[in-house]
């Protein structure tokens, strides 16, 4: 397993681009299913993550080509034939979207297999509000072996309302919508620009789709789709992180190649604790600060909310930031997973149920930490950037499925970092 090795104390200045978003590259991969025809997407994140999708999708059938040179960032899938319409555990135990297949493949082949990571059981999860929507449209689904198996002649279309606003609940019926029989009506979908990607690939592959970014999608399933060629968004996730390194390490950081009216909750939020930030342009953002940051809170929510996604980063912020900065985590359980290593690095949070309480400015130094998810690796890689000292980072696999290159991103606008074998001894899983 690789580490960071990182020296804090340098601004970021410069200009640092950001790449395309992993949270719509997968759902978009996965419409590939939809179509005999080859489907090129461009602006593919070379990410842990879409390298597990085009294994996923090789080993159910689809020949996947990946692009060289100046289209290294372009995939192209043809799923002309599924001889294999199973989501083998092997593959999906380290990627939590797994589920996204589960509908394209019962409404193109009639069947689907899929495994759930880690063995989830249906009851409690959110995988519950996916089989709730394939059951009314026809499909006959069961649960056995860490397997979840769908089966319909024909999908039909229904008229549902989620329990709780779902990301990729609302992609995986889209996806099966398109082809199902007559008109689908889906309630309190999500609205993430995700979300609207997925559903502009469909549009061009010949779905109709009417509501895609608002809480209610209508859809006119039809008998088949087309091939077709797509860009996928800029990663919104990204382009904040990168917006809260420039603040937190009171540099001068333009983030270009990013959608700015994405990012409207975190610049606001950025804006109250002090930072100055201009949107130069519609994919172009400016942030500044002198280092003197203000305590602001956050309640993550649905987009356009704070992002979940977004918490840990600012929390590692909200350290540096002058008076009490309350954190409240309204969509994930157990997503202060990160909180416990920003206080061994000197940081002042208790945590209360979904309310972190942060205490700031701390004088954050150096240690030895381990990354426990995707964004709490983010966290830590930013409270290393203004820590006193070398912070070793272990597990960075964890950055590496929905991060590219971060490492090299950052030593291009100044940041200390290094990438070096693993430094440890093998630890139990936490």
């Amino acid at each position: 397993m690789d580490t960071f090795v990182v020296q804090g104390g340098n601004p970021l200045v410069g200009t640092i681009r950001v790449s395309g978003a992993k949270n719509s590259a997968l759902p978009c991969m996965a419409a590939a299913i939809l179509t005999e025809e080859p489907i090129t997407l461009e602006n593919i994140p070379q990410v842990r993550d879409i390298s597990t999708e085009r294994r996923l999708l090789q080993s159910m059938g689809a020949e996947v080509e990946i692009g060289s040179g100046e289209t290294a960032h372009s995939t192209t899938i043809s799923c002309r034939t599924l001889s294999d319409p199973v989501a083998k555990y092997e593959i999906v135990k380290t990627m939590r979207a797994s589920s996204l297949v589960l509908g394209p493949l019962i409404a193109r082949t009639g069947m689907a297999r899929v495994a759930m990571p880690g063995g989830c059981a249906i009851g409690g999860r959110p995988i519950d509000l996916h089989i709730k929507g394939l059951e009314k449209m026809g499909a006959t689904i069961t649960q056995e072996h860490g397997y979840i198996e769908a089966r319909a002649d024909r999908l039909r279309g229904a008229h549902f309302v989620f329990d709780k606003i779902t990301v990729t609940g609302t992609e995986d019926l889209l996806m099966a919508a398109v082809l199902a029989d007559g008109e689908t009506v889906m309630e309190n979908c999500a609205r993430e620009p995700e979300v609207v990607d997925l559903a502009s690939l469909l549009v061009t592959m010949g779905a109709n789709i009417e509501g895609a970014g608002t809480a209610t999608i209508r859809v006119s399933g039809v008998s088949k789709l087309r091939g077709a060629r797509y860009r996928i968004n800029p990663d919104r996730i990204e382009a904040g992180t990168f917006l809260i390194a420039g603040a937190i390490t009171g540099g001068d950081l333009i983030v270009s190649h990013c959608n700015t009216s994405h990012l409207g909750a975190v610049i606001a939020k950025l804006l109250e604790a002090g930072a100055r930030v201009e949107v130069l342009g519609p994919d172009t953002v400016r942030v500044r600060s002198n280092g003197r940051l203000a305590a602001a809170d956050i309640s993550t929510e649905e987009y356009p909310g704070f992002p979940t996604d977004m918490q840990a980063q600012y929390m590692a912020l909200a350290t540096q930031a002058e008076g009490t900065s309350l954190v409240r985590e309204n969509i994930f359980e157990n997503r202060f997973m990160h909180v416990q290593e920003l206080v061994r690095m000197g940081a002042g949070i208790k945590v209360d149920g979904k309310t972190a309480t942060v205490l700031g400015p701390a004088r954050l130094s150096a240690a030895a930490v381990m990354c426990s998810d995707l964004r709490a690796s983010a966290s830590l890689v930013l409270a290393a950037l203004v820590a006193e000292g070398e912070t070793i980072i272990d597990r960075v696999y964890h950055m590496d499925r929905g991060y590219e290159q971060i490492d090299e991103k950052l030593r291009s606008v100044g940041a200390k970092i290094q990438r070096l074998g693993n430094l440890f001894p093998p630890r139990p899983s936490a």
